[in-house]
């Protein structure tokens, strides 16, 4: 079983998109095609069910490029009253790419993490697949899951699921949902470690500064650092708190699975904070090379027959 999944990370999701839209190129056929499961968390939710959908990953990169500036525009500067960021632009956007398709209406296997934070649990969302039709949640739109995945406490409001439930964004447990997919794997589909081989894209490895200063003042402003002029609080402690839960993740399932664990990243080179959409171009570029640095093992891992 050949999975997909892809890490959580704000605007630095467009890293992941330019990869996925050069693997588009290179062998003339959707994403979905090359995968048995696909599965995404936060912004990584958008990029894999688009994914399923069959939404060109370069339709999906001209989306990061026009609301990005859109969805990262601050009301609050603090966050202490209401979010820092209105979710108006980024629910606009997930309905008119997935419209009114639910989860139902969709039989390839697609995850997307999310908390429950009305009952404090951690929660899956699957599409209408095998075991997984016993879900009882499948009347559920499509955007509405990507949403729930994405609302950042803090910085995006809680999505209200139907007034069943409050969710937020999944990366507070599963980032990384490589662990989510093993699991879906041994579970639903009954497959042992040997027959699952992941491809994991991750947002790009932050270089977040803790320095150690003389003073010692450890209180909000360190961990949630407000800059002026721009007026921004920069989120540290929430993308310190996503980069860990990626790279854990990772390293469980490097030895899990061993060379079926197929890991890209790359070095961000400084701190790009997820609500940065300045840096789309940046992290655009940084997506095409991180391509070419790993084209043959992508087309290794793509031709590699394993049992089933």
């Amino acid at each position: 079983m050949k999975i997909l999944c892809i890490d959580g990370g704000g605007i630095r999701g467009v890293f992941a998109v330019a990869i996925l839209q050069a693997i588009e190129k290179e062998y003339k056929q959707p994403i979905s095609n090359l995968f048995d499961m696909l599965a995404g968390t936060s912004t990584g939710s958008i990029v894999a069910a688009s994914a399923v959908v069959n939404i060109d990953m370069e339709d999906v990169q001209d989306s990061y490029i026009k609301y990005g500036g859109k969805i990262f525009k601050k009301q609050s500067p603090f966050g202490f009253l209401k979010s820092v960021y209105s979710d108006r632009y980024l629910r606009h956007y997930i309905q008119e790419a997935f419209g009114d398709i639910t989860l139902h209406d969709i039989e390839k296997p697609l995850l997307i993490p999310t908390v429950d934070v009305t009952h404090g649990n951690p929660f899956v969302h699957r599409t209408n697949y095998g075991e997984a039709k016993k879900q009882n949640d499948h009347s559920i739109k499509l955007w509405d899951a990507v949403l729930s995945s994405c609302s950042a406490p803090v910085f995006f409001p809680p999505n209200n699921v139907n007034n069943h439930y409050l969710a937020i964004d999944g990366g507070l447990w599963a980032n990384n949902p490589s662990l989510v997919c093993i699991t879906e794997a041994q579970n639903h589909f009954e497959m042992d470690l040997a027959s699952i081989q992941i491809m994991s894209i991750g947002t790009g490895l932050q270089r977040i500064d803790f320095s150690i200063e003389t003073k010692k003042e450890w209180g909000v402003n360190k961990w949630l650092p407000f800059h002026l002029p721009s007026m921004r609080m920069k989120p540290k402690l929430l993308d310190l708190a996503l980069h860990l839960s990626s790279e854990s993740v990772t390293y469980h399932c490097q030895h899990l699975l061993k060379e079926n664990y197929l890991r890209i990243n790359e070095d961000l080179g400084q701190e790009v904070p997820f609500d940065a959409p300045e840096y789309v171009e940046f992290l655009i570029e940084l997506g095409n090379q991180t391509y070419q640095k790993h084209k043959d093992e992508i087309a290794s891992f793509l031709n590699k027959e394993i049992s089933s």
